[in-house]
């Protein structure tokens, strides 16, 4: 099975098109989730791991990440991909002037796919499904 999308109609927003001109575009349809639980058992399935184990493992991994970017480094997690944080913020005219209490922004997480997670864009298969089918 392929991943799953329907057609909605949108309104054309280019230059020279009619007051109510429609254009359709893909949207995509969850295929369901898959739970952390799941995961786990997946893993320890195909491994010599126990469900605690993976569990366990997956916990600590979440934490190394989290300690290492709140310190300001990257971390490269190999295929699977690699994390990153960014900042964002608006601009003083001099040095002195930029106050980061009130001018930074949150900071984001960035996720970068490792090679064996980026291959999905070249294998992946689309299937259209129909507005009945798709329930709306």
């Amino acid at each position: 099975m392929g991943i799953r999308y329907k057609l909605v109609p949108r309104k054309d927003f280019s230059k020279g098109a009619l007051e109510d001109a429609k254009l359709y575009y893909p949207q995509l349809l969850n295929n369901g989730n898959i739970t952390f639980d799941e995961v786990c058992e997946a893993v320890a399935e195909q491994t010599a791991l126990t469900r605690a184990d993976v569990k366990a493992c997956l916990d600590r991994l979440a934490y190394i990440i989290s300690t290492n970017l709140k310190a300001g480094r990257s971390v490269n997690l190999g295929d699977l991909g690699s994390f990153r944080v960014a900042l964002s913020s608006s601009g003083a005219t001099t040095p002195e002037e930029y106050d980061a209490a009130t001018m930074m922004r949150p900071m984001k997480v960035v996720y970068t796919a490792g090679k064996s997670i980026q291959e999905i864009r070249s294998k992946a298969t689309f299937d259209r499904i129909k507005t009945e089918e798709a329930g709306g």
